[in-house]
């Protein structure tokens, strides 16, 4: 028995021995002491992997060149009755409009809980989505040094000796990115398989005996006690029984890995273990061929979106005003469509953030327009919001956070470039 089967048996996993030479622990030391669990404000984070198109998502239908760069992709104007097979887009402000797969967002649009910012993305000019989505997380684009993710250095500039071991919660059989670093942060695939099982037949109080003292041997002084404190983080875990767990009656969560990742994120919050971070992804958004307009490819990734990230907000309508769903995706599409009825890589995209205290019911940003003037490099939607903005906006706004400067490092951060996602 070794380490390596532990940690390969035990259905949670940590950031890696890296992390914990550069720690006191994978885990809290004091957790009989904690005093930071219950009722607090909480980040979700969502990332769309693979280069969500947003202009088919959030149509900008009052203008023209939408319609000229898309002669067989474009979601038709809202009530346009001319193409009854290939569903209208859903009105927003008289210019922007819902793809008619996000028809689950407009309820929480028309009460001021759900903002979109669009022409939002990161600066840098790549198309790879490994090194855009490495920037992405990192907080550092164009930048692939940075041993860190944005959201563990904001762990790290608001240390807690006495947070929880659930403190932030990737739901995934690996570590993202934007997690890792000195800060302790969990992955778990499933709430119910968190804990520590062994073979042949070993009782519980054996293996945990055996863990324990494997660790506390360790000539590393970091190594020490982590299983101990694994063992009460899944013991911490048990106790809020989240295998009784029930959904509001509102909340039809979509069946699925995403639909469960939300669903048990929701469980977390709910459970008042001390969760502030929660990250999960969603992929298939890499629509190079048979994209689709408002029926499709695309329109089908977006419905099961929409109804997830809608029936996590309605699960959690209770703590709404302690809650921001924040969601990303690397870059865009481009605005022209391709000769396979797809999208090719773009630049800027969309975000949309939900929450009690979202400044809501608006399409926030810059528009820079369609044009062929207008478009980055004559083909993409141009960047008018740097991605870390928005990021420094949520982390200080809602989360709290006083030092941008260490949360992203060499990047100048200036309230002035905030866009009022989060209301003063």
């Amino acid at each position: 028995m070794n380490r390596r089967f532990f940690l390969k048996s035990s259905g949670v996993a940590f950031a890696g021995f890296g992390f914990a030479m550069n720690s006191p622990s994978f885990l809290a030391r004091t957790l009989a002491q904690t005093s930071t669990t219950g009722r607090r404000k909480t980040l979700i984070v969502i990332f769309q992997r693979g280069a969500m198109d947003s202009l088919n998502a959030v149509i900008p239908y009052g203008e023209s060149a939408y319609y000229d760069l898309r002669p067989s992709l474009a979601v038709p104007r809202p009530k346009n009755d001319k193409q009854p097979n290939n569903p209208s887009a859903i009105d927003l402000d008289g210019f922007f409009a819902l793809s008619p797969a996000l028809s689950a967002f407009k309820p929480i649009y028309d009460a001021g809980q759900l903002a979109i910012v669009h022409a939002v993305g990161s600066p840098d000019t790549t198309r790879s989505h490994f090194d855009a989505q490495d920037y992405m997380e990192a907080g550092t684009p164009g930048v692939k040094s940075t041993s860190d993710g944005w959201l563990n250095r904001y762990l790290q500039s608001r240390p807690d000796k006495t947070a929880s071991p659930f403190r932030a919660v990737a739901m995934g059989p690996n570590l993202p990115r934007t997690l890792q670093g000195k800060a302790a942060s969990i992955a778990m695939n499933n709430i119910n398989d968190f804990g520590i099982r062994g073979g042949g037949g070993q009782s519980a109080a054996a293996l945990q005996g055996g863990f324990e003292a494997m660790y506390e041997q360790s000539v590393n002084e970091a190594l020490r006690g982590t299983g101990h404190e694994t063992f009460e983080a899944v013991k911490m875990l048990k106790r809020v029984n989240p295998t009784q767990y029930k959904p509001a009656a509102d909340a039809n969560y979509p069946r699925g890995r995403f639909g469960d990742s939300l669903k048990q994120i929701a469980q977390l919050i709910k459970s008042d273990i001390g969760l502030e971070v929660a990250f999960t992804d969603i992929g298939g958004w890499d629509t190079h061929a048979n994209e689709g307009a408002g029926q499709g490819q695309l329109a089908n990734r977006l419905l099961e979106f929409s109804n997830g990230i809608a029936a996590l907000y309605a699960d959690l309508k209770d703590r709404a005003g302690d809650v921001v769903i924040l969601t990303m995706t690397e870059f865009g599409r481009t605005a022209k469509e391709n000769g396979n009825r797809g999208t090719d890589h773009g630049h800027a995209s969309c975000m949309f953030v939900l929450g009690g205290n979202v400044n809501g019911g608006k399409v926030l940003g810059k528009w820079p327009g369609l044009q062929n003037s207008q478009l980055y490099e004559g083909r993409d939607l141009a960047l008018t919001t740097d991605f870390r903005d928005v990021f420094s906006e949520i982390a200080m706004r809602h989360l709290g956070a006083t030092n941008l400067n260490a949360v992203f490092p060499a990047y100048q951060t200036k309230i002035s470039n905030f866009r009022g996602i989060i209301r003063s």
